[in-house]
This record gives structure tokens, sequence and C-alpha cells, in this order.
């Protein structure tokens, strides 16, 4: 049989017939070892646990098989059309968490299949034998049309349930966002999936670019590195808002300092290779009840960073530094001009004089033990106290002095650093 690519029929060759009609005799015995192989063959169906799967494949195979059957009856060429019920079959896959291989997998098992029973149904019939044969030709056209079709209807399927559930995801940080009540349905089944009940204890991420990103890089992209680096167990709601990350996390028993130092480290990476990401994470809430009020501080902390790369992370904040972390023009209007030229002047200089001030504070206003942890000597300590002394007219055995200099310093010098006490550098 000539099996020509432009659809036209040609006559059915009397072996050929005979061959079909052995198929057909066989069909449902050749349907069932289709299903088979790929239930031994490809683990992902084997392991689904949509009890409809099975059948829902033997239902796949036969029209599949049938619509080859059609096309060597009819002495034609497969056309895409003759794989309409593909594209249902595909968005199913997709759902029930078949990749595009094992899908495209277990259609190469069934053609395969098919292919052996042709020739099962030739075995007795020489003449069937030879004209078999020559069907190799049309059994890869029906592989080459029907994979190029299935690979399509697998993709199309995989990008609109990408898209429904991205809009998903930004419908519910929404609703959590304006507390608005969730009925039972697809946002409750997400916020269980990724491990968020009513009453679990939440944190709140906010990440946004604080530069032009390099290449072809995008925020989806950086969130999925996050996720790596964060590693297999990580759980909560991440959305892409605009040109903002919002991540809700549940908290566990052991906090979010693991976390953070990881998160720190992966932040690093993706700001030298073109992704420069300022993450604010607010401090843990009871309840999802309170995620606006956590989404604010997350946000208040990212602002803290001053449009610089890196995390700031609440929890691991002093009192102290956190009332100094927000950026209030008026508390910047309150400095004294005398504090202020000192803290700009030194700042210019390598901030020799402000490390010396901090560090003498963190350590309870000793000189000596600030002088032994700076690696000097308690003579330049003493000195650099007294020039920063007469610089500023504070006096630095005055708690109230001190405080007025070190408010001035954070608010002048940037953002604290996470876990470090109101005066260490």
């Amino acid at each position: 049989m000539n099996a020509r690519r432009d659809g036209a029929a040609d006559e059915v060759a009397p072996a050929v017939r005979r061959i079909i009609d052995g198929v057909e005799a066989l069909f449902d015995v050749i349907v069932a070892r289709s299903v088979e192989k790929t239930w031994a063959q490809v683990p992902a169906y084997a392991a689904s646990p949509d009890e409809g799967l099975r059948a829902e494949l033997t239902a796949h195979v036969d029209a599949v098989f049938r619509a080859a059957l059609t096309s060597l009856s009819e002495a034609r060429s497969p056309q895409r059309s003759d794989f309409p019920v593909t594209w249902k079959y595909a968005a199913n896959r997709v759902r029930q968490g078949v990749t595009l291989s094992d899908f495209l997998q277990a259609y190469r098992i069934g053609q395969v299949t098919l292919w052996e029973g042709l020739l099962e149904a030739a075995e007795d019939d020489p003449e069937a034998r030879e004209a078999a044969l020559t069907l190799a030709t049309h059994v890869m056209q029906v592989i080459e049309v029907g994979s190029t079709v299935a690979a399509e209807a697998f993709l199309h399927a995989q990008q609109h349930q990408v898209a429904e559930t991205d809009r998903v995801r930004r419908d519910l940080l929404e609703d959590l966002l304006a507390r608005r009540d969730l009925s039972p349905g697809p946002k409750q089944a997400m916020l269980r999936s990724v491990g968020l009940e009513p009453e679990t204890r939440v944190s709140v991420a906010s990440a946004a670019p604080v530069g032009p990103l390099a290449g072809d890089w995008t925020l989806r992209e950086a969130v999925s590195a996050v996720r790596e680096a964060v590693g297999a167990g990580y759980q909560g709601l991440t959305v892409v808002r605009q040109d903002e990350v919002v991540t809700i996390s549940p908290v566990r028993s052991n906090g979010i300092s693991g976390v953070v130092d990881v998160l720190e480290q992966a932040i690093a990476r993706l700001s030298r290779r073109g992704m420069p990401l300022a993450v604010g994470i607010s401090t843990v809430h009871e309840g999802l009840t309170e995620v606006p009020e956590a989404y604010a501080e997350a946000c208040a902390a990212r602002n803290g960073l001053r449009g610089e790369p890196g995390v700031l992370a609440l929890p691991l904040l002093s009192t102290f530094d956190y009332l100094v972390l927000r950026d209030d023009e008026t508390a910047r209007r309150l400095i004294r001009p005398a504090l202020r030229r000192f803290v700009e002047e030194d700042r210019a200089r390598g901030g020799a004089l402000i490390s010396t001030l901090l560090e003498y504070i963190a350590s309870d206003l000793n000189a000596k033990v600030a002088a032994e942890r700076l690696h000097v000597h308690a003579n330049t300590a003493y000195y650099r106290l007294d020039r920063i002394a007469e610089r500023t007219g504070c006096d630095l055995r005055r708690l109230a002095d001190v405080q007025e200099l070190l408010i001035a310093v954070r608010l002048l010098s940037g953002r604290p650093s996470a876990g470090s006490s109101p005066g260490s550098p």
C-alpha cells in the first residue's frame, strides 16, 4: 500500500485489508496489552492516585488505535484531525500530575503495541506478512502526527493550568490582604496544599528588585531559584504581584532564623547574577486573619534596606532597631546639626569613630572591652571617644547623650544588622 502524505486515498490491497480485519478481531486484546505495558513501564501511571486513570488510558488508546486503522482502511496518510480526543486526555494527564515525557512515552508504547498487533495479524498469511512490511511507514507517520498533536495538546493544557493556578493564587492573596472570607473551593484547597490553615502561625515576606534585571531574568525565575535554595521542604503561598513577590509562610516551632540564613545566601547569589532583590520579612503573626498587618511589616522591612539588595527580617531585630528603621523624615530633621555633621563626615572617612562608638555601646560603655573587641589599644579607644565627644558636644557617660547619638547614627547610617544589639556595629 502506498500511504500518501497529501491525505488522498488509494485502494486498499487485499492483503492489507486482511491485516486490518485481523487487528480488529484482536482489537480489545491489543488495547489491553498496551495499557498493561504502560502501567508496567511508566511509573507515573501506576503511582497516580486517580482511580479513573486506567479507564481513561484505555479509552485514549482505543481512540488512537481506531484512528490509525481508519487511515489504513481509507488508504491515506494520518492527519491531525484523526486525533481529536487527545486534547481532552492531555488536559486530564496534566491535572493528574503526569509529565510530558511520561505522556509521550505512554503514547509511543501504544504505537509499538499496535505495530506488534499488525504483525501478529499477518503471522499465518505469507502474502499479508509481506504486505505488513509496507505498513511500517504508515505506522511511523501515525507516531509522528499523533505525537505532535499529543505534545501540543499537553503543553497547551499545562499552560492553561499554570495560568489558572496563578489566577487562583493572586485572588487568594488579595482576599487574605483584604480579610475576605474564603468559601470552600479551590482557594481553601490551595491553602491546605501549601501548609496554611486559618490558625497557622505565619510570617510574610515582600521582595522587589532594587535595580534593572540582567538579561532575560524574570521574577518567576527568581522565585524558583529561592525555592530551590530553601529546599524541598519549602511550604507557603508565593505570588508574583506586579513588580513584587509576596510570600506567606507557615512558621514552625524552631522559628525563621535558619530560613533567613539560607535566604540571605540565595539573595546574594541572585544579586551577583543580575537579579538584585530587597527582601523584608515580618514578625510572626497568629493566624491568617493577621496577614494584612504582617504584609505591612514586610514592606516596612523591605523599605528599610533603602534600595540595597539583601534580607531584613524583623524577628531578628531589637525593638530599638525597629523603631529607628522606619524612614521618618521628621525624625531626621530633629537630629542636631552637630550630630549630623559628625555622622556624615565620619562615614565619608571610613567610619572608624562610628564603629568605636557602636562597640563602646555594645560593651555597656566600657572602653577597655570595646578596645579588645576592636583589636586596638585602649588608649586608641579613649582617644576616639574623646574625639566623638568633642565633635558632637555629647557626654559619653550620660545615657541620654549616648542614646541621642546612637539614634542619629542609626537614622543616618542605614539599616542595622539583623540579630544585633542596639549598639553593635
